[in-house]
């Protein structure tokens, strides 16, 4: 049966932390909003109680929180030229599967991207005199700067209770915090929680090596906390179960915690759920979009009208849903021409497993945003001169787990993995175990981009996203300029052994271990048609009450978590929707 509903103000698609907070902006404004979410309703007190959400066979084995492959796989190539295959098991893109989307279940590294992150083709122009780097990367300024967005990570850290320590408000350098960090004007809403005992060790070291020790900021909460929206928050336990979990404690920021509750009393916000959003409805003239189309769980087609469009769904289904909706052109690699699926990028990941004796480092007493990092060599905020290479990473000593069918293979290379021998190594390593994580940048390539796969379709017979990706040079030039500096840690922090593993290196594929689900980009902001699908204000290029939301607008990955940069972003959007946009439709850009 087909129907059409009564037509809304605006539709967003996806109820993650994008989709969530312009529900938030756009109900407040008084706007009449429909959110439709492909998963099922969940609550934090009866989905994620504490007494069920740490079993960590239901979710950091089986991976339950998160969507299975036989709802939607993807296919994945090095090259044009090979023929993709889908993904079949749970891969390392964490999507979700309900409502609150992958803000659910993630580790809650809450980052603001670095000022030189939304601007180095201008650096690379005025700081590096176009200095020659690796044959066809793609680097482009976002269109808007740190200093725009800040007031908006300003508000979203403040819904999220994000716990930290500053280190730059308003011009002053703040004792304890990153001191490279772009301006902030306010504190963190909480204090930044205990460090580990690993993160102890890695502070001491790495400050007398001359570097910048600070506590990360995170989404899991340092103190008792009621944010801007009247919703409490509860500060971490440090219970050991957070990356892959749901947290019933209300101690990790997520929209199910923070922003949704907020949403059920107003009358002018209707959630479907259980529904899959098929395409977007273009106009007859093609110049804006009317709606969207969705299967309801019953198995019908809905139509949903509406004056806005927002997509705001997981950054890969953002780019599959504009090509199946044949809105804007379809990038080409052989051409190099047009841009929906153009600049995709993802993480370049250098990772150093340590192995120390007699220190007791208590994993079990951790949270997925209990690190310690040190931001020397993280973006622009080193010089790149001579080094062929752009970017850099933060590098990081994690005490964001202790699960033990998690930390299984955690032992020192040649042990046999299996029997006694295992066994003594694993319990030896368990308690003596650190890890340091070099989180990097990452520059798209010409030869890396998101289509849609001619051979495989879903179980509604829309074809499949393919990824065409491999590490380019770039990348691999930076991991490696990372990996000795890891390298350098590693022979001062006592450890009586180590090994490092430079990803890019190893693997051209990011499916063989875990190493990020910080896939980006693919439908990108910028200041130019030719080179990005959306605008300053991430609002389509060729419609514009059409809005797309998430990390598919980056044109290239900081070395850092995205969440809290796409959360600012949405409300640098909302803003611009509710003050200009409702004010005189049209294209924002003039």
């Amino acid at each position: 049966m087909n129907y059409t509903r009564p037509k809304a103000d605006a539709v967003i698609v996806g109820l993650g932390w994008a989709g969530s907070l312009m529900a938030e902006e756009l109900t407040r404004a008084g706007l009449n909003v429909v959110v439709i979410e492909r998963g099922a309703w969940e609550q934090t007190q009866t989905n994620f109680s504490p007494a069920i959400a740490a079993d960590e066979l239901r979710y950091g084995v089986r991976r339950e929180i998160l969507k299975p492959p036989r709802i939607e796989a993807l296919t994945f190539r090095n090259s044009s030229d090979q023929k993709a295959l889908p993904a079949r098991d749970q891969n390392i893109f964490m999507m979700g599967n309900s409502v609150g989307g992958a803000g659910k279940h993630w580790a809650a590294n809450a980052w603001r991207f670095n000022p030189s992150d939304f601007e180095m083709e201008t650096r690379l122009r005025e700081r590096y005199h176009n200095m020659k780097l690796a044959d066809g990367l793609i680097v482009q300024d976002w269109g808007v700067t740190y200093d725009e967005l800040e007031p908006f990570y300003d508000r979203v850290e403040k819904i999220a209770g994000i716990s930290g320590k500053a280190g730059v408000i308003n011009g002053v350098k703040q004792q304890g915090g990153n001191p490279f960090e772009g301006n902030r004007t306010s504190e963190y809403p909480t204090p930044p929680l205990i460090r580990s005992h690993w993160n102890d060790i890695y502070h001491k070291v790495t400050e007398k090596m001359g570097y910048h020790p600070f506590p990360i900021p995170g989404g899991t909460i340092g103190a008792a906390y009621t944010n801007p929206l009247g919703v409490n928050l509860a500060p971490c336990t440090y219970c050991g179960f957070c990356g892959l979990y749901g947290c019933g404690n209300w101690s990790k920021s997520s929209p199910n915690a923070c922003v949704i509750p907020a949403l059920m009393d107003r009358n002018n916000l209707t959630m479907l759920t259980e529904c899959t959003v098929l395409r977007v409805n273009k106009a007859d003239d093609g110049k804006t979009v009317t709606g969207v189309t969705f299967l309801d769980s019953d198995g019908n087609t809905g139509f949903q009208p509406a004056g806005i469009v927002c997509v705001s769904a997981y950054q890969l289904d953002n780019v599959r849903l504009l090509l199946l909706s044949e809105i804007g052109t379809a990038y080409d690699p052989a051409t190099g021409k047009g841009t929906l699926g153009r600049a995709y990028n993802y993480q370049t990941m250098i990772n150093a497993f340590l192995y120390f004796e007699n220190e007791q480092m208590n994993p079990y007493i951790s949270t997925g945003a209990l690190s310690t990092q040190i931001d020397d060599y993280n973006g622009d905020n080193f010089d790149h001169t001579g080094l062929g290479f752009l970017g850099g990473a933060g590098i990081q000593a994690l005490s964001d787990q202790g699960t033990p069918l998690s930390l299984a293979d955690r032992v020192p290379p040649g042990t046999k993995l299996w029997g006694s021998k295992w066994k003594k190594a694993y319990q030896q390593s368990y308690q003596n175990f650190g890890k340091i994580q070099g989180q990097g940048t990452s520059y798209s390539h010409r030869d890396s981009y998101l289509s849609l796969d001619p051979n495989y379709k879903d179980a509604n017979g829309q074809p499949l996203m393919r990824m065409t990706f491999d590490y380019n040079e770039n990348d691999k030039r930076m991991a490696n300029f990372i990996r000795d500096r890891m390298e350098e840690i590693c022979k001062n922090s006592g450890a009586k052994s180590w090994e490092i593993v430079s990803i890019p290196d190893k693997h051209n594929s990011p499916y063989t271990p875990y190493d990020s689900s910080h896939t980006i980009g693919g439908a990108v902001m910028g200041l130019d048609p030719k080179t990005s699908v959306l605008n300053r204000y991430q609002q389509h290029w060729d419609a514009h009450n059409l809005f797309v939301l998430g990390a598919s607008s980056f044109p290239n990955n900081a070395g850092y978590n995205p969440t809290i940069t796409l959360s600012a972003l949405t409300l640098w959007t909302a803003h611009a929707i509710v003050n200009e946009y409702l004010k005189n439709p049209g294209s924002l850009v003039g």
